[in-house]
C-alpha cells in the first residue's frame, strides 16, 4: 500500500506473526534504477520473509530493479498490475498494465531472468475504462469474454515465468472512480478467483480484497493458497494475530507480566507496546522521526473502548519536542483508563 507499508510498518506488524509474508509498498522501479536504491529498498533482518513490490512497465528497467530487490536480501519480486491508482497512469503501470499484456509478459520474463527468488504478479480480475453509471454497471458483470481475458492473461503470465497470481477480487474502473472507490464499489467476485485457481490447479493463486473477519479469511482458504490481507491489517492489526493463531494454533505467549487468562488480544497489544519501544529507541538514536514510526499504530487499540484516547496520546506526545519511546507507554494507559 502507497504511502503505508513503509519499513517501520512492517517491523509492527512483524510482531503479530511470524509466519505472514510482508510486502513493500509500490515502489517504481525507476526510483530504484535512477535513484537512491539503499534507502528505497532498507528492511530490518525481523522483516523477513519480505516481499518487494515493483511498479512499471519497461521490462529492463524492472528487472534491473528486481536484481536490486534480491541483492538487497528480499525474499520475493512482485509486479503491480493491479492498483488503480490516477498516479499509475503516466507510468504505465498499476492495473493500467492489465490493457497491455504482451507488456506484463515481457516485464515477467525479464524479471524472472533476473532473479532466482519467486516472482509473482498482483492483478484484478480485470479492468474497465470509462466514467459514469455505464462503466459502473460494466463492474458488476463478469460474461464469458472477459473469464477469457482473464485465463489468457494468467496463463500468459504464468508460462512467462509467475510463480503466484495474487487476485484482488474486484474489477478496477480506469479514469472512472478514484482508487478509493476502485477498493469499494466494484463487487467483490471470489468465485472467479475459484475459478482461476481451477484452470491453473499448478499455479498458486492468492485472494485479496475486502477480507476482514478471521472466519471468513479461512473459509475462503478452502481450494486456494492463500490470503493477501492490505487496509484491514493496517487499520486493526491484531487480526494477524488472530489469524496466526487459528492457522497455526499458537496462542500469543503471555510472557511473566500478563496472566494465562489475559485476553490474547490483550496480550498481542502489550507485546507489540514492548517491542515497538526497543525499535523506536534504536530508530531515534539513528536520526529517524517518532511521529514517522508511530503513525503506522494508530489501530493497535481498534474496536476498543479506549481507541480515540490511544490515538490521541500517540499522536499528541509524538509531536512533543525529546519525546522517546515512553510515548507507547503513554498510549497504552490512557487506553485502559
Amino acid at each position: 500500500m502507497m504511502g503505508r507499508t513503509d519499513r517501520h510498518c512492517r517491523y509492527f506488524l512483524r510482531g503479530f506473526s511470524a509466519r505472514m509474508l510482508l510486502y513493500t509498498e509500490m515502489i517504481p522501479a525507476a526510483d530504484l534504477t535512477q535513484g537512491d536504491s539503499t534507502r528505497l529498498l532498507e528492511f530490518d533482518p525481523e522483516e523477513h520473509p519480505v516481499a518487494l513490490q515493483l511498479g512499471g512497465g519497461d521490462p529492463q528497467e524492472l528487472a534491473a530493479a528486481a536484481r536490486k530487490g534480491e541483492q538487497a536480501g528480499y525474499d520475493e519480486i512482485n509486479l503491480n498490475c493491479g492498483c488503480p491508482s490516477d498516479r499509475a497512469t503516466g507510468g504505465v503501470f498499476g492495473a493500467y498494465l492489465m490493457q497491455r499484456p504482451e507488456t506484463v509478459v515481457a516485464c515477467v520474463a525479464a524479471i524472472r531472468a533476473a532473479v532466482r527468488v519467486p516472482v509473482t504478479v498482483k492483478m484484478r480480475i480485470g479492468v474497465i475504462a470509462g466514467r459514469g453509471r455505464a462503466a459502473i454497471e460494466a463492474s458488476h458483470r463478469f460474461d464469458e469474454a472477459e473469464q477469457a481475458a482473464l485465463s489468457q492473461f494468467v496463463g500468459a503470465v504464468r508460462d512467462a515465468g509467475c510463480d503466484a497470481a495474487i487476485v484482488h477480487a474486484r474489477k478496477a474502473v480506469l479514469g472512472g472512480l478514484s482508487a478509493q472507490d476502485n477498493r469499494e464499489i466494484p463487487p467483490l467476485q471470489y468465485d472467479v478467483v475459484r475459478q482461476v485457481k481451477e484452470a491453473f490447479p499448478d499455479l498458486h493463486v492468492i485472494v485479496n480484497g475486502g477480507l476482514r473477519e478471521p472466519d471468513a479469511i479461512l473459509s475462503l482458504l478452502d481450494g486456494l493458497d492463500g490470503i493477501m490481507l492490505g487496509r484491514e491489517a493496517y487499520h486493526r492489526p491484531v487480526v494477524l494475530a488472530r489469524l496466526d493463531a487459528l492457522l497455526f494454533g499458537a496462542e500469543p505467549n503471555p510472557g511473566p507480566s500478563h496472566s494465562s487468562r489475559e485476553a490474547p488480544d490483550a496480550v498481542a497489544r502489550a507485546q507489540a507496546i514492548v517491542r515497538m519501544q526497543c525499535y523506536i529507541e534504536r530508530q531515534l538514536a539513528r536520526g529517524e522521526r517518532l511521529s514517522a514510526i508511530v503513525r503506522h499504530m494508530q489501530g493497535l487499540y481498534a474496536g476498543e473502548p479506549g481507541m480515540h484516547e490511544f490515538r490521541r496520546t500517540l499522536a499528541e506526545g509524538a509531536r512533543r519536542p525529546g519525546a522517546g519511546a515512553e510515548v507507547l507507554a503513554q498510549a497504552a494507559a490512557s487506553a485502559r483508563v
